[in-house]
């Protein structure tokens, strides 16, 4: 507590502020980002599941990005069966409530993951970037520049 008295509005809006929290086991570690000030001007209560997942998402996918090396870019994992993992290269919604996922596989064959946001889970992992690439993919910055123009054309 900061032993500032609050007004009632300030604690009512406080209550409406989405929450964070991170744990490491290595201190160093850089903290998760947090919420650009364009996404927090629209209420959570004004957004549908998938428009408030994706926005997260983002977040989480440029954390991740900024700890990778030069050599890897962003893919993600699928749980269960055999499925592998796709290079993240775009990411959108469908209000009210699907997420999907473009990209490619391991063997650079295009792919597509849509996804209810009742069944979201992400695994972020790290993979080696293409040979005819000069520097990595960073989709994690490009979707939140969108996310920025986005909000701020509303």
């Amino acid at each position: 507590m900061d032993g500032k008295i609050k007004t009632a509005a300030e604690t009512s809006e406080a209550d409406a502020l989405p929450r964070r929290h991170d744990v490491h086991a290595d201190p160093d570690t850089k903290p998760c980002r947090e919420m650009p000030a364009a996404v927090a001007q629209k209420p959570v209560e004004q957004k549908s599941p998938a428009e408030w997942a994706y926005e997260r998402l983002i977040i989480y996918i440029q954390n991740f990005e900024e700890q990778l090396d030069n050599e890897h870019e962003v893919a993600m994992g699928f749980a269960g069966g055999d499925a592998g993992v796709l290079r993240i290269e775009g990411m959108g919604f469908f209000d009210p409530d699907i997420i999907t996922f473009y990209g490619s596989d391991e063997m650079g064959m295009k792919t597509q993951l849509v996804q209810h946001v009742s069944q979201l889970s992400v695994l972020l992992r790290a993979l080696p970037t293409q040979l005819e690439q000069a520097v990595p993919n960073r989709i994690g910055f490009r979707l939140a520049a969108d996310l920025e123009k986005d909000t701020s054309a509303t």
